[in-house]
């Protein structure tokens, strides 16, 4: 399968699409999942848009690569959904709930886990997605946290400095009460500029605090705002724009 004028690499026709990243599209080339017209794919292939192109041997409908088929979603995920499209255990995943895209299918921003609420985004293009999760671009996770008991000033410097965790350093961009109740239990804003896996959670398990609630309001410039749990908004044409210029694309 040689490359010609009208050839696109299928790594980043098919990150385009929304499948997967580039370095995901590799993998599956070199699992031997992906099919041009019928013959399995090599690493640095190419595809012409009117040629059939399979993912494990589900066909890939192709269309021209500009950006006018982007689309990005911000959902407001409620609690006990998993993130993954599928799960051993059949739990529901929020791609129960999503409409179809215009094009290619969803790729998750990100991840919240099965007790964490708020902020989830989703577009179908895969080049978008990896840039906003890669570490190197620092984009800003701001969570509203509960947890049990008061928070002293000595803890909030504590945060504010960071610990190490099991998987590395972790130190927030910003932390701050936004509410207490009778001592009872706290609320604070904590911004994070990477997507660790239970980062929030694990940070205050680490200095003896419970998290009881956990909702991500903010990702980027992109607000969770008013939007209802479990619902779906299609960001517009201008917060597509400002959202890739942010991104450098």
């Amino acid at each position: 399968m040689s490359a010609n004028n009208d050839s696109i690499r299928l790594n980043k026709l098919l990150a385009s699409l929304g499948v997967a990243s580039r370095r995901a599209i590799d993998a599956f080339i070199e699992e031997g999942r992906i099919t041009v017209d019928g013959k399995i794919a090599t690493l640095g292939a190419s595809a012409t848009l009117e040629q059939e192109v399979r993912l494990d041997n589900q066909v890939i409908t192709l269309y021209k690569n500009d950006r006018m088929l982007l689309e990005v979603i911000k959902y407001h995920k409620p609690t006990d959904l998993i993130c993954s499209r599928s799960d051993p255990q059949g739990r529901a995943t929020i791609f129960d709930y999503l409409p179809e895209p215009k094009a290619g299918r969803w790729v998750s921003i990100g991840r919240l886990d099965f007790k964490t609420t708020g902020l989830l985004m989703l577009t179908n293009d895969g080049e978008l997605a990896h840039k906003m999760m890669h570490p190197s671009t620092q984009v800003e996770r701001e969570y509203h946290v509960k947890v049990q008991g008061y928070c002293s000033e000595a803890l909030l410097k504590q945060l504010r400095h960071g610990a190490t965790l099991e998987d590395g350093w972790a130190k927030p961009e910003h932390v701050s009460i936004l509410e207490t109740t009778q001592q009872q239990h706290t609320w604070l804003s904590v911004v994070l500029k990477e997507g660790r896996n239970r980062e929030v959670r694990r940070l205050f398990e680490h200095f003896g605090k419970t998290v009881t609630k956990l909702a991500r309001v903010r990702y980027g410039s992109i607000l969770l705002e008013t939007l209802p749990a479990g619902h779906v908004e299609r960001l517009t044409v201008q917060e597509k724009q400002l959202l890739l210029k942010e991104m450098g694309l």
